[in-house]
């Protein structure tokens, strides 16, 4: 199945996948289309960042200018989070907040470190919702337009009941925390 979702990712398409923390539209974040489908397909202003999801540190440090040291407490926590850096690298443009910054997690789900891992690169994810709808909290509450605008919904986890969507932190370059969304 693995191999089936990462030539979708390939190919280009968006995926409908369960994630770490709720279900969440996903595909290249380094490809412009691919962000650009995905703005239309949530009906989002394209200057609200999307979340994107990496493997590990190791491609974490590749695709940010610098990780600033207090990051390490919230990336290692336990309780999902997202942090916002200041320099995101090898990305869409369109992915990018204006000052270039971009919010990443590093996720521990297993299935969602193996897919970033066979795709070699960092994937969208962000909520399975219309922009300023509530986000599901399972498979059965995200929106028939949803559903019917992805190219593939991967089949796991459809009965999970989701608790909440990450947390989210911005690090300034002086190490000063501002918590986005707790």
């Amino acid at each position: 199945m693995i191999e089936e979702i990462v030539a979708v990712l390939h190919e280009k398409k968006v995926i409908l996948y369960p994630t770490d923390t709720v279900w969440g539209i996903g595909g290249d974040a380094t490809d412009f289309e691919v962000v650009k489908k995905i703005y239309t397909l949530k009906r989002r202003e394209d200057h609200k960042a999307l979340i994107v999801l990496v493997d590990s540190k190791k491609m974490l440090r590749s695709h940010v200018e610098s990780i600033p040291v207090q990051a390490f407490d919230f990336i290692d926590s336990e309780h999902p989070t997202t942090v916002i850096y200041s320099e995101g690298i090898g990305f869409a443009s369109n992915l990018l907040g204006y000052d270039s910054s971009i919010g990443i997690r590093v996720t521990k789900d297993p299935f969602c470190q193996n897919l970033i891992s066979r795709f070699g690169k960092p994937i969208i994810s962000t909520s399975a919702n219309i922009s300023g709808s509530k986000i599901p909290k399972s498979f059965a509450s995200i929106p028939t337009e949803i559903l019917d605008g992805v190219d593939y919904v991967v089949p796991l986890n459809k009965e999970r009941i989701s608790s909440q969507p990450s947390r989210v932190i911005k690090i300034d370059l002086k190490g000063r925390i501002q918590i986005i969304r707790q």
